[in-house]
């Protein structure tokens, strides 16, 4: 039992995988059916304390009355005649006391029982047996209760049409009674409400009152299967058959758990996984529920279900033909298959030998050519990789000529503007202003920032993932971060310059307008940072975007 219950505890934490969950519903079900004997044990352990204590109490009438009462508590889910004897263990008390009370409390759960188990006329005498009158306001409410239940099942249960609808308007008539003598807060109160709201599509109203009864249960009790029947029912009415089996599931296991037998939950189940396909699941749950129904006792719940298991007995049945069909033709298959193997084995055998002398021959002939074929592959991997440096370099040519032409072009278009702009400040006579405007250098860090500018895209454009490759191979907490708009800086530019062959640090300088210490300071700097080798930190810079064939 623990073993179910931390399943169940392990499938409410699971994220919204549905099919994963019914699946592992399922196998709790199974474990417990497996494990059944053991909760119907502890059932009949308590019933048998029951008996020792009513041995004990053989001259007391009242505890008497009282622990057949729980006795029969104890046996109408479970074995409906023992039930029924304990029930008429009291009538007999009720008689010999003359304790109408007795007797009305009695006949009641009587009435109720019988018709649960199919005994519709004894059920209906034991009701009109029960003078109305004499009751109290809490049996007035069971005397209407076991009314409704009578018509209920009646209505289920008849064949014919006009009678069924007559049937179900008298159990509406007497719900309706029911819930003007019941406590609003009463369990069966709000099991009459949840009725009439489902039978009404009302399903948000449904769930309300399914939510409260459910609060006020555990799971494995009796209780709990109830009201997770019910819940099964209302999300078969929305058509959510994948709820529908989820609650169903849940049901059936609380059933095991308190060994219930008089249960619908399983045979349900296995009725509608039979519509779907699962016949080998559904053949041993209807199995289980016709045991459940014989253990109980009751003819209707055992005509109930053996009807459903005909049916998937006889699909079942005719898949294991087709199996055992399907499972001889195989093993045919497999025999013929065998001798003929067993044939090509033997000739192969024979091949093989005359195959070992010639391949003794080629042997020889074979290890050259691999020789051969070994420097011709080095070779050809030489060759292309000197054909893909030279297509990086034409590449890298193409790219860098269309920057260098744009680029003169641009600075001949700024250099015959500034021509311009000197010539109007001298005729203006504004020789002091065109002085301080060429000691400024305001104009030489634009045109650096846009050289910058110029040059980072365009690099960007030959390597865009220069900077993710490049930060690879610093360590996680050296890497460089760019700043909002920047597409490189000072460090990932100078080892740009590296990855397009410029290698000595006073062109690198001269480039980039910086001293050769500064160009020399920043490579050291970030060397330092490399999750590698040092020495080898450039090599692999300069293998950044490249094809290795």
């Amino acid at each position: 039992m623990r073993y179910i219950f931390i399943l169940l505890l392990a499938l409410v934490s699971l994220p919204s995988f549905a099919t994963h969950k019914l699946d592992s519903l399922f196998s709790v079900l199974d474990r417990t059916i497996e494990e059944q004997t053991q909760y119907v044990k502890v059932r009949e352990e308590r019933i048998g304390n029951l008996k020792g204590k009513l041995m004990q109490n053989k001259h007391d009438f009242t505890q008497q009355y009282t622990l057949n009462t729980v006795l029969y508590e104890e046996y109408k889910a479970f074995i409906c005649d023992s039930a029924i004897h304990y029930l008429n263990k009291n009538i007999a008390l009720s008689i010999e006391t003359g304790n109408r009370q007795w007797t009305n409390e009695t006949s009641l759960k009587l009435s109720y029982l019988l018709s649960s188990s199919g005994m519709f006329s004894e059920s209906r005498k034991w009701l009109e047996s029960v003078d109305k009158v004499t009751l109290n306001t809490e049996l007035i409410a069971d005397y209407y209760s076991c009314y409704e239940h009578l018509y209920n099942e009646l209505s289920q249960n008849t064949h014919d049409r006009w009678n069924e609808q007559e049937y179900r308007s008298l159990a509406r008539a007497y719900r309706d009674s029911m819930l003007s003598v019941f406590n609003p807060e009463s369990e069966a109160y709000l099991v009459a409400s949840e009725n009439i709201y489902l039978d009404g599509k009302e399903f948000q109203k449904t769930v309300e009152i399914n939510d409260k009864r459910l609060s006020r249960t555990t799971f494995g009790t009796p209780e709990y299967a109830v009201v997770a029947f019910w819940r099964a029912l209302m999300y078969r009415e929305l058509n959510d058959m994948q709820k529908y089996q989820e609650w169903l599931a849940l049901s059936a296991i609380s059933d095991l758990l308190s060994a219930v037998k008089d249960n619908a939950s399983l045979c349900m189940l296995a009725d509608y996984l039979y519509d779907i396909g699962d016949i080998d699941r559904s053949y041993s749950y209807i199995r289980q529920a016709l045991d459940d129904a014989n253990f109980y006792n009751a003819r209707l719940r055992s005509l109930q279900i053996a009807s459903i298991q005909t049916v998937i007995n006889k699909t079942f049945q005719a898949k294991n033909e087709q199996q055992n069909r399907e499972l001889k033709n195989n093993l045919i298959m497999i025999s013929v298959l065998s001798i003929l193997l067993l044939f090509a084995l033997l000739y192969i055998y024979r091949q093989m030998k005359k195959l070992k002398t010639a391949r003794d021959h080629l042997q020889n002939a074979n290890q050259q050519l691999h020789e051969l074929n070994n420097e011709l592959n080095t070779m050809n991997h030489q060759l292309q990789g000197v054909n893909f440096e030279l297509s990086e370099s034409n590449h890298i040519k193409e790219e860098y000529i269309g920057y260098f032409l744009g680029l003169c072009s641009t600075y001949l278009d700024k250099l015959d503007a500034y021509r311009r702009m000197v010539s109007k400040q001298i005729m203006a006579g504004k020789v002091p202003e065109l002085l301080k405007t060429t000691k400024s250098t305001q104009i030489m860090d634009n045109e650096l920032a846009d050289f910058y500018a110029n040059f980072d895209s365009t690099f960007l454009r030959l390597y865009p993932s220069f900077v993710d490759e490049f930060n690879a191979l610093l360590i996680d907490e050296e890497k460089i971060l760019l700043k909002k708009g920047e597409l490189l800086n000072t460090e990932l530019r100078i080892f740009a310059l590296i990855r397009l062959g410029i290698e000595d640090s006073s062109k690198i300088a001269e480039l980039l307008r910086y001293s050769v210490n500064t160009i020399y300071n920043y490579r050291a700097k970030v060397k330092n940072k490399a999750k590698g080798s040092r020495e080898d930190f450039e090599d692999l810079v300069k293998k950044i975007g490249s094809f290795t064939p």
